[in-house]
């Protein structure tokens, strides 16, 4: 009897290509579109955000070349919980959000696979560029970069539990763009040379405080600049504007560059330093996810990067307690940010991470 998938499809060509392999490969295959918020819901008016009308024509066209039953799932209640809310409340709280992470942790590969359960199906497949083993010395599975170094997204799905990677497929893991576009050519797919998606899906235009401001209705104070002795060096706009490492955009004309080190939320100032000022050998994380083992028992070595751009760096992580790890790393870190990830790696393989504190 055929294994029957599930084949997240974003309109776009990495997830339509995936469908394909996944058909190839024997599958009985379904596609489906999540319909995680509608644009009126987040002010914009234009189609160059997923989830628009375009991208479900563009999917619902390769299911029908391909010949394979289509549907929309409506995610947006959860989407706006899981997502959205705690995107603003993390910026509210001087934070600096990663929601791709929390879409893959708590919509993809949670309220996808419940629905996946619900239809008697065995797999959730997706375009991302990653790749998962089973390893039979510690009989568990791993997740692993994919072959094309320069788009692996193993970074944001380091929250996989063994459940669910025991229930994903990752077709495009081992091929590179150019063979993925190649693909979707040769078999006459719409969206061949569809442009990726850019920053974050619900704020295509990269203005976060402005969509914050009129999606909640509210608007945050303004208050100090000031240095690191508490000396005032001109007025901030309202401080979910302004994340850790900033330097353009201030508004400030200073003798010499300066960044934004610190967010003073009780007293509402942001406080400003220079380039060396931002740089730290440790972090703490919580809600953490450990794929490799259950539990790190003593320090381990590792490589660890704390954004999706950054390439790993030599650290050791301790755990602390069961939803608790320390990293030290080997050479000062810069601009380690409060609510993004740190995610840990032996060679190509994901240890685990977790939420920066």
């Amino acid at each position: 009897m055929k294994k029957k998938a599930l084949i997240a499809m974003s309109g776009g060509v990495d997830s339509s290509v995936a469908s394909l392999l996944i058909k190839q490969a024997g599958y009985d295959c379904t596609g489906i579109t999540m319909k995680l918020y509608d644009n009126e819901d987040i002010g914009i008016n234009n189609s160059k955000t997923c989830c628009s009308a375009d991208d479900i024509a563009d999917a619902r066209a390769v299911c029908n070349r391909l010949s394979i039953p289509y549907y929309v799932f409506n995610f947006r209640d959860s989407f706006n919980e899981a997502v959205i809310d705690r995107f603003i409340e993390a910026y509210e709280n001087g934070s600096t959000p990663n929601p791709c992470i929390d879409c893959n942790r708590y919509i993809k590969f949670d309220r996808l696979m419940q629905r996946m359960k619900e239809l008697e199906m065995d797999y959730v497949v997706t375009g991302h560029y990653a790749r998962i083993e089973f390893d039979e010395k510690s009989e568990r599975f791993i997740l692993k970069k994919a072959l094309d170094n320069t788009k692996d997204q193993s970074y944001v799905l380091y929250s996989l539990t063994q459940q669910q990677l025991k229930h994903t497929l990752f077709p495009l893991g081992e091929l590179n763009k150019t063979e993925v576009r190649k693909i979707a050519e040769e078999n006459g797919f719409i969206n061949a040379d569809k442009h990726d998606s850019q920053d974050i899906c619900f704020v295509p235009d990269g203005k976060y405080a402005e969509f914050i401001e009129g999606y909640t209705g509210k608007s945050y104070p303004h208050g100090d600049f000031v240095d690191k002795n508490g000396n005032v060096l001109g007025e901030h706009k309202g401080i979910i504007r302004y994340t850790i490492g900033q330097r353009k955009g201030l508004g400030l004309a200073l003798p010499a560059p300066m960044y934004v080190c610190e967010k003073d939320l009780k007293n509402n100032k942001v406080v400003l330093g220079f380039n060396e000022d931002l740089f730290t050998s440790q972090l703490y994380a919580d809600n953490i996810n450990l794929i490799t083992c259950d539990k790190i028992t003593e320090p381990m070595r590792v490589y660890a990067k704390v954004r999706y751009n950054q390439k790993e760096q030599p650290a050791v992580v301790t755990q602390i307690d069961k939803d608790r790890i320390h990293v030290i790393f080997d050479e000062p870190q810069r601009a380690i940010c409060k609510g993004q990830a740190v995610v840990m790696y032996d060679g190509d393989t994901v240890v685990g991470g977790g939420t920066i504190i």
